[in-house]
């Protein structure tokens, strides 16, 4: 990807440190000194324009997000985004969003291991040639980087428009021995899901009737252990409900 950026945008950048990092390597076990309080971290991988991550912030003030980026230019757009964002819902800074400049390929020199709760990964590059298999970012070798940042209720939530990119990932999440839940594959079948944040891309996607696949897969432990209780409780529930059928008939 090639972005024209505006003159003077690193300038830019540099003088909002509340708010863009431009060097993870310092805030490595750090982010919740960089937040200035322990609630949980939501890390979105590759927030493009930054929609997502910013409403995200705005809707959940007791939850920290960081948004990741390689590019600039989508640093400065999504800076911008946020800034209009907090002054519509009445706040200057909610301090509670990070836009940091990086590679995800050395992911593992931004976060601490156990030190984030959340991964989004929304409408990343699907990298159609196999070939480019390792790139995708559902591939098993950053998976594999993922567990070990995750802490014991992480969860990594996936959407995508690309059909072939989604059975990619329920392979690799599978072949990862990972739990999964909330499988979709027309996340928006009946109608907007407005309990969910849309990117850019997806509005998009959505106007022109496209379909859209999430998927949610549970690594932490005690995530684990509130899948399999809400499992549990599902199945009574189920079980009940039969039961009463039976004793009508």
């Amino acid at each position: 990807m090639r972005l024209r950026g505006r003159k003077g945008i690193r300038e830019s950048l540099e003088s909002q440190p509340e708010l863009v990092v431009l060097d993870a390597t310092p805030h490595k076990g750090k982010w919740k000194t960089f937040f200035g309080n322990d609630n949980p971290i939501y890390v979105e991988l590759g927030m493009g324009k930054g929609r997502f991550i910013t409403q995200m912030s705005v809707r959940n003030p007791h939850i920290n997000f960081i948004g990741v980026d390689m590019y600039d230019e989508l640093l400065r757009r999504a800076s911008e985004k946020a800034r209009d964002a907090w002054a519509e819902s009445g706040v200057d800074s909610p301090g509670n969003l990070a836009l940091l400049r990086a590679n995800i390929e050395h992911i593992d020199t931004m976060f601490e291991h156990h030190e984030i709760e959340r991964i989004h990964l929304n409408f990343s590059d699907p990298w159609p040639k196999g070939k480019h298999a390792r790139r995708r970012l559902t591939h098993p070798r950053f998976v594999e980087k993922y567990r070990e940042i995750l802490n014991e209720k992480g969860e990594i939530h996936f959407k995508t428009d690309s059909l072939s990119l989604f059975e990619f990932s329920l392979n690799s999440f599978a072949d990862m021995e990972l739990i999964m839940r909330n499988i979709s594959l027309d996340l928006h079948r009946d109608g907007p899901r407005e309990d969910l944040v849309f990117t850019e891309y997806e509005t998009k996607f959505m106007e022109k009737g496209q379909n859209i696949y999430r998927v949610e897969a549970v690594i932490g432990e005690e995530a684990l252990r509130r899948h399999r209780e809400a499992k549990d409780d599902s199945q009574r529930s189920e079980d009940d409900y039969s039961k009463a059928s039976e004793d009508q008939q």
